[in-house]
């Protein structure tokens, strides 16, 4: 089995996945969008979270060219990357209890916000109860997440629920349990994740829907510009500059 062979199956399993998501996920992908429209129209702010390399999706929407300017990163201490050292305690940090309504009691998350949480098992303590307090809060939440770990795996929440109980929209990524797309004789583990590319293209598309949203109510989206074409760094600054009072990534 050659190395190119490999390489080939994954794209494979990736595009065979990121097809059945925009297939099966559309009624979602739409309402997930019209939500994102819906608290930019009232003036809402937007928030992601998530924790270990559910993080990179999270990260994939803010602050970016071609994104809302309005979406910031929701993190907490020590999950947000591997940059923590050592990295096995941000896997440690999901299963503490209390953590997440300690993080959103200090955020500047109001009633009236969204806030996107991505978990791709859904079943620690940190996502579970960031949903659940952030319901309680009023905030309106948008969970991704693989279902099929629900009903593959167990809880660590005291509840015995999973983040996709807790959510107004749910978002299901398809990815088998493991995150592992590939197996070959030879190598012990299953390996290739697809989680991040699937996951992070869920997040986009819910993005392009909400922006399409807005205009068709004849609101124009609060989109960034990449700074390195002529005028992108003037583009924004105006565009933070309007929409300054919801944005907590600059001073």
């Amino acid at each position: 089995m050659s190395e190119s062979n490999l390489a080939g199956q994954f794209f494979d399993a990736a595009i065979g996945l990121l097809q059945r998501v925009r297939d099966e996920e559309s009624a979602g992908v739409a309402a997930a969008g019209t939500a994102v429209a819906d608290t930019v129209a009232a003036g809402g702010r937007l928030f992601a979270f998530g924790a270990g390399h559910s993080s990179l999706a999270a990260q994939d929407v803010v602050y970016r060219a071609g994104g809302f300017a309005v979406m910031n990163l929701l993190t907490v201490p020590g999950v947000v990357g591997v940059d923590v050292m050592p990295a096995t305690l941000g896997s440690a940090l999901e299963r503490v209890d209390g953590l997440a309504g300690a993080v959103l009691d200090s955020s500047p998350a109001r009633a009236g916000d969204l806030l996107v949480i991505i978990s791709l098992s859904g079943r620690n303590a940190l996502p579970v109860e960031m949903a659940m307090n952030a319901r309680a809060l009023g905030l309106k939440v948008i969970g991704v997440t693989s279902v099929a770990y629900a009903t593959e795996t167990k809880s660590r929440h005291l509840t015995g629920t999973y983040l996709k109980d807790h959510c107004d929209i749910v978002l299901d990524s398809k990815i088998a349990v493991g995150d592992a797309e590939l197996t070959a004789d030879g190598i012990e583990a299953p390996f290739a994740p697809a989680s991040t590319v699937v996951t992070s293209a869920l997040m986009q598309a819910m993005m392009a829907a909400a922006a399409g949203e807005l205009a068709e109510r004849g609101i124009e989206p609060p989109l960034l510009r990449s700074g390195n074409v002529d005028g992108g760094t003037e583009w924004n600054g105006r565009v933070m500059t309007e929409y300054g009072d919801r944005i907590f990534y600059r001073h």
